[in-house]
């Protein structure tokens, strides 16, 4: 299927060539309660079930909170090893 112009527009392609990256998957609306919804069809992609934990990071740029992304934890927990592994290993 086509891509659509929108879709090429939101598209970052953060230095990769083979079509990878960074894009606006859907836009959600926040309820009255904070909640919102991850459509299914990306969560399918995503590999997230229900029970599943996201840690929810946010960057902060001029005093303000500008990004908030979602990893699911056991993404998160191999990149602080992967990150830090070396960094203690020199340490200890």
């Amino acid at each position: 299927m086509p891509k659509k112009k929108s879709e090429e527009l939101l598209r970052v392609p953060m230095g990769c060539t083979d079509g990878s990256g960074c894009r606006v998957e859907t836009i959600v609306a926040v309820d009255e309660r904070g909640q919102f919804l991850i459509p299914k069809d990306l969560r399918a992609r995503a590999g997230i079930r229900a029970g599943d934990r996201l840690a929810v990071t946010s960057w902060e740029r001029n005093g303000e909170i500008c990004c908030i992304t979602l990893t699911k934890v056991e993404g998160l927990t191999e990149m602080v090893k992967n990150s830090l592994g070396p960094v203690l290993k020199e340490i200890l």
